[in-house]
């Protein structure tokens, strides 16, 4: 136990020692204030770390700083942030093939908004109302499908299977 202090009281020691050899060297400016606050630091774990060794315990940290082993998760938070991440997808997606000459196509994306990790299911494309402009690539219905798909795959990681058309 004393042997155990006395290397504690030493190694702080050591510690200051090299951080005011360092200090010393090192010019005035920026550079001396950042290594001071690095050379504080290791100071204050040199001398925090040991504690629990010397007093024999075993110190649960994580009631220190009430930290709880079981996470709760905020669902209206979460309903709300995937909420906003699939509208900022539909929009996205609507806008790319709007920006492809296809006009009036909308998107209506199926997932489980209420996980953590949302994964999309399904997406399904209501081309009832189609309005091709000039500049669409494509005329046929069956190259428009092909062409909207590569769109969607290009944002969502999904199965061409699982893109689904109303028309």
């Amino acid at each position: 136990m004393l042997s155990d202090i006395s290397s504690w009281i030493m190694s702080i020691a050591g510690i200051i020692c090299i951080s005011v050899i360092v200090e010393l060297i090192l010019p005035e400016g920026q550079m001396n204030r950042y290594i001071k606050a690095i050379f504080s630091f290791i100071v204050i774990l040199v001398i925090i770390l040991p504690i629990p060794k010397l007093l024999n315990s075993n110190i649960d940290f994580s009631n220190i700083f009430g930290y709880d082993n079981n996470l709760n998760v905020d669902e209206d938070y979460l309903y709300q942030l995937n909420l906003d991440k699939v509208n900022s997808y539909k929009e996205d997606i609507e806008k790319e093939i709007e920006s492809h000459g296809y006009k009036n196509v909308s998107i209506y994306i199926n997932c489980d908004i209420f996980e953590n990790k949302m994964e999309f299911k399904s997406i399904t494309v209501d081309l009832t109302s189609l309005v091709i402009t000039e500049n669409a690539e494509h005329k046929d219905i069956t190259k428009i499908k092909k062409d909207i798909t590569s769109i969607i795959l290009s944002f969502i990681d999904l199965d061409e299977e699982e893109i689904l058309y109303d028309s």
